[in-house]
């Protein structure tokens, strides 16, 4: 009897407008049961680093030296469903400096599109444009430092569990 080839399905989850690589990376991951070395090794990213989680792993940190490259890109858009080129805006533009640490939020653009939006960790800028207010780099509440976006998978502060939404009547005008 001859064995089907059955080929291996992923849930494919849509990026949201200005969503960072690293709020992505990690929501399609938690609806898919992948580690980072999982999706690393589904889309071929092992190469010479020392696990296939490593660039996943990187990217999720906001660590782009050496920034992705097309083909790492092209081979991620294989496995997530989604073009190499929207992937790209996920990313910083080039020359664009990144604050790798804190990571920042704005609780009132988050209350209206649940995500981190990328340009929150540019090291120009200084607060929400489309809010003006200043970004929160930690939990008003309990004043725990948010962990990389990755690992946002409720909304909500994973120290004292106040929602990002809450947390808007903490940010000030700019």
């Amino acid at each position: 009897m001859e064995v089907p080839n059955i080929q291996p399905w992923l849930f494919q989850i849509e990026p949201l407008e200005g969503e960072s690589i690293s709020h992505f990376l990690g929501r399609f991951r938690r609806a898919n049961d992948l580690t980072p070395t999982g999706l690393g090794k589904a889309a071929g990213l092992g190469g010479a680093m020392p696990a296939a989680g490593g660039a996943i792993a990187r990217w999720e940190k906001f660590r782009f030296n050496p920034p992705p490259s097309r083909q790492q890109l092209e081979a991620l858009a294989k496995v997530v469903g989604v073009d190499a080129d929207r992937l790209a805006q996920m990313l910083p533009p080039a020359g664009v400096g990144m604050k790798i640490e804190p990571i920042r939020l704005c609780a009132a653009c988050y209350a209206e599109s649940p995500c981190h939006k990328i340009e929150w960790q540019f090291k120009v800028t200084q607060g929400c444009v489309n809010h003006n207010l200043t970004l929160l780099s930690e939990c008003p509440n309990c004043g725990a430092r948010f962990k990389i976006p990755a690992l946002w998978s409720n909304g909500w502060c994973q120290r004292c569990f106040t929602t990002f939404a809450e947390m808007v009547e903490h940010q000030k005008t700019i």
